[in-house]
């Protein structure tokens, strides 16, 4: 029993797995739950320097001047076309997105895809030339794959798993634990479209609206930033679990302190009017076209400007500092002035939803 602790203490993990006896749908929200599913189970069994860094890949060793980086995904939203997408294209731009974020160039991609006998034929058509589309727009091919066909009922419809893979320039390092004090902290754009687009698409409103998901592939928005603003330090893109969970992880991570600008922080007005109606929060809703970026202050202004040239990154906006505190904490400066601390998603606010 005092090796199992050793271990779970060694992980950082605060709450052990052994305290639920079953899998829950917040398992797989991205939050604390989630966080503590991979420290205390995966990590403890499969637990290595490349799975352990936290990152959503991994920059693996090379004799040559260039890194390998490798991620993988899997994607299981319901339902499986949305307003602005589809589970084709979420799979393709999500994994691109992953590898990108790590400041590789993002090369070839794997896909398996596990169908539900039943699915008609003109729907898989449909979600596999979607992915042919984000494949060109992302300019990447996917080069292996696998298919397997379960009975009705065992696999809602269809899941996709997709790998990607792509090459580190040399001397390029950016990770979730390199936000440092006095960095500014950037979103490319507003948050809370793709988690809402999910909840209109499920009925879920009783009237429609005209919020799309943002899904996209972002290599390319992030190679002409790279490119003019190399001294970038986190780049993260806040899928599940939104922006407040993933700004959370990377303060943990780098163990510093962010402080956000409410008033800063970029959300499209039916987005809010939804989530205020729904009880929801649009800073913990889930996004697929949206990059976080850390940077030393000085070079804010060149890498707004940067992204802001680009269709994806029109509406970047400065929405917060790195702070000199090693508390791992989020707080929010409310528009009334007030300051709190914001925490992960706890459990799951919308299941499957990517």
């Amino acid at each position: 029993m005092d090796e199992i602790s050793n271990k779970l203490q060694a992980f950082n993990c605060p709450v052990p797995l052994s305290q639920h006896d079953s899998i829950l749908l917040g398992h797989g929200s991205g939050g604390t739950l989630t966080h503590e599913l991979i420290k205390s189970l995966f990590q403890k069994h499969l637990g290595n320097e490349f799975l352990n860094a936290g990152n959503d890949g991994s920059v693996l060793p090379s004799c040559t001047g260039e890194k390998l980086v490798v991620s993988t995904d899997a994607h299981i939203v319901s339902p499986l076309f949305f307003p602005g997408g589809d589970i084709g294209r979420l799979a393709v731009c999500g994994t691109v997105n992953d590898v990108a974020m790590m400041g590789a160039h993002v090369d070839a991609l794997t896909a398996s895809f596990i169908i539900e006998e039943g699915l008609p034929i003109s729907d898989l058509e449909r979600i596999v030339a979607s992915m042919t589309e984000a494949c060109l727009e992302a300019n990447v091919k996917i080069v292996a794959g696998d298919t397997k066909v379960t009975e009705r009922g065992k696999s809602d419809g269809l899941f996709i798993s997709t790998s990607g893979f792509g090459w580190l320039p040399s001397g390029r390092q950016i990770s979730g634990d390199l936000a440092q004090p006095g960095d500014a902290v950037i979103i490319s754009g507003s948050v809370g479209n793709h988690g809402v687009a999910i909840v209109q698409a499920r009925g879920n409103l009783g009237f429609s609206s005209s919020v799309q998901s943002d899904v996209a592939p972002l290599n390319g928005m992030i190679a002409a930033l790279l490119e003019a603003v190399p001294d970038v330090h986190v780049l993260r893109d806040p899928t599940r679990g939104g922006l407040t969970t993933t700004l959370v992880e990377i303060a943990r991570q780098s163990g510093v302190s962010i402080e956000l600008e409410e008033s800063q922080i970029p959300i499209d007005q039916p987005v809010r009017s939804i989530c205020e109606m729904l009880g929801l929060d649009p800073l913990y809703m889930a996004n697929e076209g949206k990059l976080i970026l850390i940077l030393p202050n000085s070079s804010a202004d060149r890498a707004l400007e940067m992204l802001r040239s680009h269709k994806y990154g029109k509406g970047a906006a400065l929405i917060g500092k790195v702070r000199e505190n090693s508390s791992g904490k989020l707080w929010l400066r409310t528009a009334l002035g007030t300051t709190r601390v914001l925490d992960m998603l706890s459990a799951e606010m919308l299941p499957r939803i990517c």
